[in-house]
């Protein structure tokens, strides 16, 4: 393990900018290098013109309810209607669908955002009804590709856009810049980089090249924003800017809340409140969806958990009526708990078992379920998450060769997360420390915010924290030398005057106008 001081990390932190720089909006490509862009633009532009019935299908998840939100919004600035609807996760099921098209037989032109790429049922049905269809998706290209009059997505082999890994909501402002220049509109399309950054965040795309460029602008816009909703978000947090940890952890969990408990309408609502009131009022109903999901989730976590085989290379566990709106956060948990890819499975109403997953470290969890897909019904996702249905009796086929996927790859349970750059001293831990990290911010997928290892560090006190003391707050020494530190979601009891080792990120911990230096803890050991 390397031993590290302040010039040794930079050094690793600006090399991970070595290929794309520091990129600001100037570099930002062209609408136009989009295969199909122009092609949509032209469509909904004539669909304008004639008047033609023109409905925007959604996703229940933030990227889709973001990419819904600045659809939504850019139509209402230029005075134009539009219809919208975003499939409800548990009765209609994910994107464009065979379920939603009797809602949509009497529209002339049908626009996705953050879905759609693998319609092809639902396309096929939508040319029966002389629907033109219009794909705008960001996710992988199935072996079929749906039929429709243009399809926008990057990861088309002969597009010539040059970031593969951008979001849905990235998309969609690229076509309502395509639309604000074919209309001769004057929106100023940058103002709505503010709600593409939390989508961005709460995607977790690669916080490299473009998506940098767009977060870093994006929360310089929302800290200004006049969006009642914004404002509504800053002052339920008490706080006057919003940084990329904020959007993670704080404001991406209540804008998901509504689609995996109830409805993915709501948070489109809020989003669109017309003054402070109606958003803090909407706010009020996301938030309780929030607290809903948290207790569903523990309670779901804690009998996952008990099933676990802890021999699997990849862990798969499957239970009854469990809330399929919130087992992919489960996955996430379990994935951290035992530091292994996870599966979470549930029961659907026709018997089949349907789930999500959550990778772990290095493994592509998207390859290697990929390779048993013969055994899955319906299958999506990335790198590092998925959804998947399939019949139950291919559960025990489906989990062995899930393991033996997993070894083929050639992947190793005991790799040290590249996250941690390796052993720091607390004498190095100061505000000049912090300042240099920040000039490496945001922080997230792509671009993790780095961990250390400190060892012989001195747990000189302890104490719980949180509603039910799910939280553990510490002061640590070393070398005369003391900080505070926090660890979340434990039951593990530490004592005093115990000598461990700490795997750990730093941040700022600003309360009642008070700064101070703290550890956030991932790991505590003997």
């Amino acid at each position: 393990m390397v031993n590290l001081t302040p010039k040794k990390i930079e050094e690793i932190l600006e090399d991970r900018f070595r290929d794309d720089g520091f990129l600001n909006l100037s570099n930002l490509p062209h609408p136009t290098e989009f295969k199909d862009m122009q092609k949509a633009t032209n469509r909904i532009v004539e669909a304008i013109k004639n008047r033609e019935k023109i409905i925007l299908i959604g996703d229940y998840d933030v990227d889709g309810v973001i990419s819904t939100t600045i659809i939504r919004l850019f139509f209402s600035e230029v005075g134009l209607p539009l219809d919208w609807l975003i499939p409800n996760r548990f009765r209609d099921g994910y994107g464009l669908s065979t379920t939603i098209i009797p809602r949509i037989v009497n529209y002339d032109l049908a626009i996705t955002v953050d879905n759609g790429i693998s319609a092809v049922e639902a396309s096929k049905l939508c040319k029966r009804y002389d629907i033109d269809l219009i794909i705008t998706d960001h996710h992988l290209l199935p072996k079929e590709l749906p039929i429709a009059y243009a399809i926008v997505d990057q990861k088309q082999p002969d597009c010539n856009f040059p970031y593969s890994e951008v979001c849905g909501a990235q998309i969609a402002w690229y076509l309502i810049a395509s639309l604000n220049k074919t209309l001769k509109s004057s929106v100023d399309i940058k103002s709505y980089l503010g709600l593409v950054s939390i989508a961005i965040i709460a995607d977790m795309m690669p916080l490299k090249h473009i998506n940098r460029a767009m977060v870093n602008s994006g929360l310089k816009i929302l800290n200004s924003s006049t969006l009642s909703a914004i404002k509504s978000f800053k002052n339920r947090l008490n706080k006057t800017s919003l940084n990329a940890e904020d959007i993670a952890f704080q404001i991406a969990p209540v804008l998901n809340s509504a689609g995996r408990m109830e409805d993915a309408s709501y948070a489109v609502d809020f989003l669109m409140s017309r003054n402070i009131y109606e958003a803090n009022s909407k706010l009020e109903i996301l938030i309780e969806f929030n607290n809903q999901r948290k207790a569903i989730e523990q309670k779901i976590t804690d009998e996952a958990l008990e099933k676990v085989n802890p021999k699997d290379k990849v862990i798969v566990v499957n239970g009854e009526n469990w809330h399929e709106g919130v087992i992919g956060i489960v996955s996430a948990r379990v994935a951290r708990v035992h530091k292994k890819p996870t599966i979470i499975l549930t029961k659907s109403e026709n018997g089949d078992l349907k789930g999500s997953g959550r990778s772990f470290l290095t493994c592509n969890l998207f390859e290697i379920t990929n390779e048993s897909r013969e055994l899955l019904t319906k299958f999506g996702g990335h790198h590092s998450a998925i959804g998947l249905s399939l019949p139950y009796k291919n559960l025990d086929r489906f989990k062995r060769e899930l393991q033996l996927n997993y070894m083929a790859k050639g992947y190793n349970e005991n790799i040290i997360d590249p996250d941690i750059l390796g052993e720091l001293e607390f004498r190095y831990i100061d505000f000049r420390f912090i300042e240099m990290m920040k000039r490496y911010e945001p922080y997230g997928q792509g671009n993790s915010r780095p961990k250390f290892i400190t060892k012989d560090v001195i747990i000189e006190d302890v104490a719980t924290m949180g509603k039910d003391g799910e939280h553990k707050r510490f002061i640590f020494f070393k070398d005369g030398i003391r900080l505070k530190g926090v660890l979340f979601k434990t039951q593990e009891n530490f004592f005093i005057n115990s000598c461990v080792e700490i795997i750990y990120t730093i941040n700022e911990n600003i309360f009642n106008n008070r700064v101070t230096i703290q550890l956030m803890i991932e790991e505590i050991s003997k």
